[in-house]
Formats: C-alpha cells, sequence, structure tokens
C-alpha cells in the first residue's frame, strides 16, 4: 500500500513539473515578442489637429510604430508638412495620404471639397438656419416658397427644391461647437454638385430659402407635391402650377383644285334683209366677220 502510495505521489511531481516548464515557456515568449523592437517610424500628429488645418513642422513628429502599418501611412514629414487636413487626426495618430489633402489644394474650406463638388454660400438667419442648429457636418433639406412663373391661383408655392445636402461650414467654422451650443451665423456653405449649385444660386436671389434639418442617418429621398396657401385654408389637394397648352400645329391644307376651262364661245348669228335679198353675218368675240349673201 505504501509503495502504490509512493508511485501516486512521484507520478504527480512529474506531471506538475512538466506543466511548469511548458507555463514558463509560454511566459518567456510572450516577454521576449512584447520587447520586440519597433517595426517602423512613421510620421505621427505632435498634437489633435481639427479639419482645415495647415500642417506646420511643429504639428507632425517621428514615432517608433510597433502595430500594423496604416494604408497610405508617411515615413517622412516632409510628406506631409504644407497641406491641409480634410479630417480630425488625434494626437499620436500616423498621417495617412488618404485624410490630408493634396499638395496644393492649401488649408480651410477648400481643402475638404471633394473632387467634382462644388461649395455653395446661402446667406441665413435664425430662422433659416435653423435657430442655429445648423453646423459642420449637419445634413439638410432646401425648401423654397414663391410664385412661380405666370403665377398660381392657389397662392404662394412652398416646395422641396434639394435633400440630404451637407453642411461644410457655418460661417467660419469648420469644426462643430464643442459645447453643442447654437450658435447664429450669417452664411452656410453646403456641398453640392455643379447642377445643384445653380439650382441653389438661382433659388437663393428669386425665391425665399428654408433650411430644414435632418438625421445624418438618415438618406432616404422623400417624394413630396408641395403645397399652397389655398390648400392652408380650404384643404384641397395641394394644387398644381397651371402650364400654357401646348400650340397646336395647324394642318396642313391641300391646295384647291384648278377651275374647269370656261365653256367655248358659241358665235353670234345676225340676219340682215336689204330688200329681196337676205344675208346672215357671224360675230365672235374680238373678231369681225363679213356678212354673206343668200337668195330667197
Amino acid at each position: 500500500m505504501t509503495k502504490r502510495l509512493l508511485m501516486v505521489v512521484a507520478f504527480a511531481i512529474v506531471i506538475s513539473a512538466v506543466a511548469s516548464l511548458l507555463l514558463y515557456r509560454v511566459i518567456i515568449t510572450q516577454m521576449a515578442s512584447g520587447s520586440k523592437a519597433p517595426e517602423a517610424r512613421l510620421v505621427v500628429a505632435a498634437h489633435s489637429l481639427q479639419t482645415g488645418d495647415l500642417i506646420k513642422e511643429s504639428d507632425v513628429k517621428i514615432a517608433d510604430w510597433s502595430g500594423p502599418i496604416p494604408k497610405g501611412a508617411m515615413s517622412r514629414p516632409e510628406d506631409a508638412i504644407g497641406r491641409g487636413t480634410i479630417e480630425p487626426i488625434l494626437a499620436d495618430e500616423p498621417l495617412v495620404d488618404s485624410r490630408i489633402a493634396p499638395r496644393g489644394a492649401g488649408a480651410g474650406l477648400a481643402a475638404i471639397i471633394p473632387a467634382g463638388m462644388r461649395a455653395v454660400a446661402v446667406r441665413v438667419n435664425d430662422v433659416v438656419g435653423v435657430a442655429g442648429f445648423v453646423t459642420p457636418g449637419m445634413h439638410v433639406d432646401v425648401l423654397i416658397a414663391g410664385n412661380p412663373p405666370g403665377g398660381n391661383p392657389a397662392g404662394t408655392l412652398t416646395k422641396t427644391l434639394l435633400q440630404n445636402i451637407e453642411v461644410l461650414s457655418a460661417g467660419q467654422n469648420l469644426q462643430k461647437d464643442a459645447e453643442g451650443k447654437p450658435i447664429s451665423v450669417p452664411v452656410v456653405n453646403m456641398l453640392v454638385t455643379p447642377e445643384q449649385a445653380e439650382i441653389l444660386s438661382l433659388a437663393s436671389n428669386e425665391t425665399r430659402i428654408q433650411l430644414i434639418l435632418r438625421n445624418p442617418t438618415d438618406t432616404a429621398v422623400t417624394k413630396t407635391p408641395g403645397t399652397a396657401i389655398a390648400y392652408l385654408f380650404y384643404g384641397n389637394p395641394p394644387p398644381v402650377v397651371p402650364r400654357s397648352p401646348a400650340p397646336v400645329k395647324a394642318k396642313a391644307v391641300a391646295p384647291a383644285p384648278p377651275p374647269p376651262p370656261p365653256p367655248p364661245k358659241q358665235p353670234l348669228v345676225i340676219e340682215v334683209i336689204h330688200g329681196i335679198k337676205k344675208a346672215e353675218a357671224t360675230f365672235l368675240e374680238g373678231t369681225e366677220s363679213k356678212p354673206e349673201g343668200k337668195p330667197e
């Protein structure tokens, strides 16, 4: 019995020794990997950078980077200096090419306009600008109110002109207010296509504009018929602006057939009696004939 107990104890000691050795090797391996030399040296932000900032030499630094290298990361400070930021960059975050404006694009508002898009400034007040809650990054709908060309029997017409338009800046601010307080601004810059820029420019000069705040995650386009004063008072369906009737094309008239030729003129015969002699004289229009004698 005692011999069997000793064998069990000895076996347990051997198992524990093997387990301890394996655990020791795992710990040593992890410590060695943790102290591994950095994989690269990248350009990182020396402090937080905001959208539209122009990167200067004091804004960047070289730092060791041991994690996965981001796509487009820079290894030389001169690759980033003099370019504008198009997105906020946190301190010690690597600078990547996709988050910095191309060289020569400058900084500020122009640097954050994507290729093929335009920024249009619209004058606003407390009402038009949704009481100051229109801040950079928000999305809005644009409503217009006015009288269509040719007039509208239902009165002033209001309709949705553009939907889901991004606000680039409010006044001279390119960033959102950190405290979330509404700020009244005289001008709002919106990101639009060239076609939308033409529409918005004409609407701001010829009609009254109202901005409608919407959820940035709501990108659905809603089709609305518009409304007018008559609909508010009488509850009729939203009136439709009457259109002038299309011009009616005159039908082609077939040419009249030529008149029939006049019937041939009959000669005029006159009987002339001279004593016992009788003669007949024949006359045609424009001609003259001599009388012919005819004995009785």
